[in-house]
């Protein structure tokens, strides 16, 4: 079977389904990688499993019709020319426009991926933003029509596709994250000293990163030795923090802002994971860090929930509450010994949970590949 694979950027697509594409080389499928922006590197790790790598001009961001339409026929173009037998797309515009051009290619078989809704979902008061909202769900709605199968990471964005009338029921199938491989990413010793924090995501308002920094300003004024990092990349999402404001951060001495770095070294130097997203699909950087076995702080909102079990492995927190957060963050410091403890919690629950041969078994199971 040949088997195109879509994301919207190409080091996304390697980062996070290089394990699902060799799980399908493995099973002797012709496997091709479509995204945006390969380079050389990326293309050289795609050969090592036996993936080729297929260019294709995509913006990740914005609405333009123009720039839409020349996607869309490009797009018509791979399709012509690779022939897959299946699809499998994942995050929003490959989704919207890959299923569609694959439908009216006469690919066979069309499965979407949504890893998270992000922001065509998110409450926002202005009447741009509401309207790009309104034309992202209408475009999920066509492009889902033909799709056999969307695999969803968490039941609460499964329901609210459903409540919303953008895919049946009967479509859905649950899948938990993207997972890990186990084997890289073994459990790492428990660091105490000094008590470290670490946030990993985009730059975004979103991710919950201004109520981390007001958290780490509060717990600075009275343990001014706690360490607080804030790993990830500046973004051109709407909702994107803007590189001065977290370089104020940084020349208060609230917040080390390495930018976006490989997650292992700082790992290692990391006490508790904080994650206070307003949502999520689940979220990878939570699987990582707990197969680390790093106790987390995250927030009681869709994706973010099925990381952490309330008081076993971290806690969890309301979105949008620094008074809450500043709360978690004092029971470690207070109490180091949790660290640890919760920490080898949270590799156990990764072992059952996150175990990226087990999540990748299913969907090609499911996908009948």
């Amino acid at each position: 079977m040949r088997i195109l694979v879509f994301g919207n950027q190409a080091f996304s697509l390697v980062n996070f389904r290089s394990q699902l594409m060799q799980d399908l080389k493995q099973r002797g499928h012709e496997v091709y990688a479509l995204a945006p922006n390969f380079d050389a590197d990326l293309r050289s790790q795609l050969r090592a499993i036996g993936v080729e790598s297929v260019d294709v001009a995509l913006s990740r961001t914005g609405v333009n019709p123009f720039h839409d339409l020349r996607d869309i026929m490009q797009l018509w173009r791979v399709m012509r020319d690779v022939k897959p037998d299946l699809i499998l797309a994942f995050t929003i515009k490959p989704v919207v426009y890959g299923i569609v051009v694959a439908a009216a290619t006469g690919v066979a078989r069309r499965y979407a991926l949504i890893t998270g809704l992000g922001y065509a979902f998110s409450a926002n008061e202005s009447v741009r933003d509401r309207l790009i909202q309104m034309i992202a769900r209408l475009l999920y709605r066509v492009s889902l029509y033909g799709a056999h199968i969307v695999f969803m990471q968490n039941a609460d964005d499964a329901d609210e596709f459903v409540s919303r009338n953008i895919v049946s029921q009967n479509k859905i199938s649950l899948i938990n994250g993207t997972g890990v491989d186990l084997g890289d990413w073994p459990e790492m010793a428990a660091f105490h000293s000094p008590v470290t924090f670490t946030l990993a995501a985009r730059l975004l308002g979103e991710k919950g990163i201004r109520e981390y920094i007001e958290a780490a300003r509060r717990v600075k004024s009275t343990h001014p030795d706690t360490r607080f990092l804030l790993l990830g990349s500046l973004d051109s999402n709407p909702s994107a923090i803007p590189e001065q404001e977290v370089r104020n951060w940084v020349a208060e001495g609230i917040v080390e802002w390495p930018g976006y770095v490989a997650m292992r070294p700082w790992l290692a130097q990391t006490s508790v994971f904080v994650l206070p997203s307003y949502r999520e699909g689940v979220p990878r950087s939570t699987q990582e860090a707990m197969a680390s076995g790093r106790a987390v702080i995250t927030t009681d909102v869709p994706g973010c929930r099925e990381t952490v079990i309330d008081g076993m492995n971290g806690y969890l927190v309301p979105p949008r509450n620094v008074e809450a957060l500043e709360i978690a963050m004092l029971k470690f410091i207070e109490n180091p010994l949790a660290i640890a403890e919760k920490g080898h919690r949270s590799r156990q629950l990764a072992e059952e949970r996150f175990n990226v041969r087990n999540i990748n078994a299913r969907m090609i199971s499911v996908m009948g590949a």
